[in-house]
This record gives C-alpha cells, sequence and structure tokens, in this order.
C-alpha cells in the first residue's frame, strides 16, 4: 500500500506529534508513505475566507505534484482534507474554476488524484481485522470519546467517506486496538476551530461543553483526527475549565496516538509529550501489559 503524503503546515509545526505518531504506525502496519516533493500550503483557512482563486490554486499545485507518484494522497490534517477534496470537486464540476487554476498553475489539472484522510486509509483501506492483527498492547477497556468535529464530514457530497450524521471509523479502529468508544452526542459538533486566536471566548465555551458531555458519557479521554479540534481541546482545556467550572483532566490525543501505542509504539515514536495535558497513565511500566486506565482520573 503506497500513498502520496502531504503533511500540511500544522504537523510540521503545532501538530507535529500528529506527524511522528502517523508515519509510525503506517510504518508499523505496512504503509508505504512517500512525501509529495516540494509541497506548499494548502492555504487552509485564510485562502477559503480571503481569495476564491487561491484557495483552489494552492491545493491543485499539490495535487500537480502528487499525481507524479501515481498513488493515491494520503493526509492527515482534517484542513488539508477539506481543502484538497473541495479543488478536485470544484475543478470536476465547475468548467470556469478550472480553466482559472490551470492558468494559475501554468499547468493542466483535471481533478484526479484521490485524497484520502489517514481515518480513510486505516479503515477502508487496510481495516480493522489488520490493526487487531498488529496489537502487541491492547487498549483493554479505555473508555474513548470519538470526535471527528466538522471538516471530516461536511459538506458530505465533497468530503465524507462515512456515515456524515453518525461517523464510526474511529470507533470500529479503537474496538481492534481494544478499546471502549462510548456512545455520545457531539462527535460532530463543532469545536470552534481557528477562533482559537480570535475569538478565545468561543473556544472555551464550546470546548467546555465537549469536554463535559465526553465526561459524562464516560469517557476517559477524547479521540481525535483533527489539529485544530487537538488544539482546542487540549491547549485550550485550562482556560475552558477556568472560564466554566471545573472538570477532570481529560487527554485529547490523536487517534494515531493511541493506535500506536496499542501496536506497541514508544511515548516517543507518537509524541505523548506534546500534549498540554498529562497522559503518560497510559503508558504501563511494564511494556508487555496492556495500557493501564487505572491511574486515569474520573
Amino acid at each position: 500500500m503506497k500513498y502520496a503524503y502531504y503533511p500540511g503546515c500544522s504537523l510540521e509545526s503545532t501538530a507535529w506529534d500528529f506527524d511522528r505518531s502517523t508515519r509510525a504506525l503506517c510504518r508499523v502496519l505496512g504503509i508505504e508513505l512517500v512525501d509529495i516533493p516540494d509541497w506548499v500550503c494548502c492555504g487552509s483557512t485564510p485562502a477559503h475566507v480571503s481569495s476564491a482563486s487561491l484557495a483552489v490554486a494552492l491545493p491543485v499545485v499539490n495535487l500537480q505534484k502528487a499525481a507524479t507518484i501515481d498513488a493515491p494522497i494520503m493526509t492527515a490534517c482534517a484542513s488539508c482534507y477539506a481543502r484538497l477534496r473541495t479543488a478536485n470537486y470544484k475543478v470536476q464540476n465547475e468548467p470556469d474554476e478550472r480553466e482559472r487554476v490551470e492558468r494559475i498553475t501554468s499547468a493542466p489539472y483535471d481533478g484526479g488524484v484521490k485524497v484520502q484522510h489517514v481515518l480513510d486509509v486505516l479503515v477502508n483501506d487496510l481495516g480493522p481485522d489488520a490493526i487487531r492483527a498488529k496489537v502487541t498492547r491492547p487498549l483493554e477497556g479505555l473508555r474513548v470519546a470519538c470526535y471527528y468535529g466538522c471538516l471530516l464530514n461536511r459538506p458530505p457530497e465533497i468530503v465524507a467517506f462515512e456515515n456524515a450524521e453518525h461517523p464510526s471509523s474511529m470507533e470500529r479502529l479503537l474496538e481492534a486496538a481494544g478499546a471502549k468508544p462510548v456512545e455520545w452526542p457531539y462527535k460532530t459538533e463543532c469545536c470552534g476551530a481557528s477562533l482559537s486566536i480570535s475569538n478565545p471566548a468561543v473556544i472555551s465555551r464550546l470546548s467546555h461543553k465537549l469536554l463535559s458531555m465526553a465526561r459524562e458519557a464516560g469517557a476517559q479521554c477524547v479521540a481525535v483526527a483533527c489539529p485544530l479540534c487537538q488544539v482546542n481541546l487540549d491547549l485550550r482545556q485550562a482556560d475552558a475549565k477556568l472560564a466554566h467550572g471545573d472538570l477532570p483532566d481529560t487527554p485529547a490525543l490523536y487517534i494515531t496516538q493511541l493506535l500506536g501505542l496499542a501496536v506497541g509504539l514508544s511515548p516517543d515514536e507518537v509524541g505523548l509529550s506534546a500534549l498540554s495535558v498529562n497522559a503518560d497513565w497510559l503508558v504501563p511500566s511494564d511494556p508487555t501489559a496492556t495500557v493501564s486506565t487505572a491511574e486515569n482520573p474520573r
């Protein structure tokens, strides 16, 4: 299994642990990642809200570069995933947009490079059984709230690779790793995304709401698949509790970190030290033991 890997800007900065755990997990699972040569920023939110031309042209530059690898693109950042998929959609369905993009990039592109999120690759291309077969340190009984946020599911005609209202890919993968995903109603609610800097009060309120509901559902931690969601639930957690009421510390881990621990990767290999809310209790002192949940705050 080979994919053209697009890390994007976040995974080379604030979400370096997502990048590290993704690469390490794919290595264990036999998934070959070939970095897209000389990739550029996809534009993310800034281009999307300021320049219709750049919002499509920047992702297309990366799609054109990926075409030389002759493999689908795999990306871990939900924002990058949404922008790349949106660019393909516009090129395929809007002739004027395609003409404009090809004029800007000075190269042809027909929207034909397939774009997948790491969750899509793990659950649909690889499959939960393949994960189960690699588990050496089960997440035995760990209660996890799987949080998808907005960008992996909306708009469904462009980005969704599963049920947009009730996705289940993370649950299926974590069950294969021995965890017990909890049922909760906020798995696709918005965390406030990039308002983290411009309007932190909104992030504080939404993050507290999400964390409170996760705890009410019995979760010991939250699994995420988006750098924006992870920052808001992890880095902003202390602010949320200060503004809206105390809660037990609730680690927000990338799905690749949790699966990485289950297949025997070390805390350093999955970047566990990057978390603001400590999750060291997940790692037993005995490397042959199952992941511990005994010390997790209830």
